[in-house]
């Protein structure tokens, strides 16, 4: 059951964030890509919310909000709940995924597009 849930609430997400960054795009600003920015922060603004009022990882409106809508909203999101997690345990992995994360992330992003663009 929790893979529908997880199901509806990501088509839900993914609809979302087009529109609303479509509408930001479009209407405020095109110097930087403040609709992206937007659903980033919105994003994480509710999974800090709604993890926090859903505290168990078990119940169904978590895998809606959290795994679901908000996966898809903004994988933000889910990217910042874990740096949060990891800097209430161990510091140092944190810092060590946030760079990881980043360095990789942009470097794999470069890859791909170089390969495939000619």
């Amino acid at each position: 059951m929790s893979i529908l849930y997880i199901a509806l609430g990501g088509g839900l997400g993914a609809v979302l964030r087009f529109l609303l960054t479509e509408y930001v795009n479009n209407n405020i600003s095109n110097l930087i890509p403040l609709g992206t920015l937007s659903v980033n922060v919105l994003g994480c603004f509710i999974v800090g919310c709604v993890a926090g009022f859903f505290a168990s990882k078990s119940s169904p409106m978590y895998f809606f909000f959290v795994i679901g809508f908000l996966g898809s909203f903004t994988t933000m999101s889910a990217f910042s709940i874990q740096i949060i997690e990891l800097f209430n345990s161990n510091i140092l992995s944190g810092i060590t995924y946030v760079i990881l994360t980043f360095s990789f992330t942009i470097v794999a992003t470069y890859i791909g597009l170089t390969v495939f663009l000619k």
